[in-house]
């Protein structure tokens, strides 16, 4: 998997879940590597933090995509279907290639 299907995969997962441990478990990478994709998302703008005003834990924040979070996800969501898109038409003409040979 790429660092942008891996992107793609945090940011829709910061509007659901609250920490990085949650995510890193959604997503199934580790929590260091889901620390240093979301560092680098913050650090692009895509995401911001806020921290919870009425948590016990004061070192927990909330993650929340920015506009330009948003207009990012879209584009990389668009991308990733017209990959997955050609993919499955790939799959679609080998299939009946190889049932062609099958009838032969």
């Amino acid at each position: 998997m790429n660092q942008e299907e891996i992107e793609l995969k945090i940011l829709r997962s910061v509007d659901k879940v609250t920490s990085q441990r949650t995510i890193a478990d959604e997503i199934g990478y580790s929590l260091g590597k889901v620390n240093y994709v979301l560092k680098n998302l913050i650090d692009k703008g895509l995401i911001k933090t806020q921290r919870f005003v009425n948590s016990e834990n004061k070192i927990q924040y909330k993650y929340l995509l920015t506009p330009k979070g948003i207009k990012e996800k879209i584009e990389i969501t668009e991308k990733f279907i017209a990959i997955k898109k050609a993919e499955y038409d790939e799959l679609q003409k080998e299939l009946e290639v190889l049932q062609g040979l099958g009838e032969n």
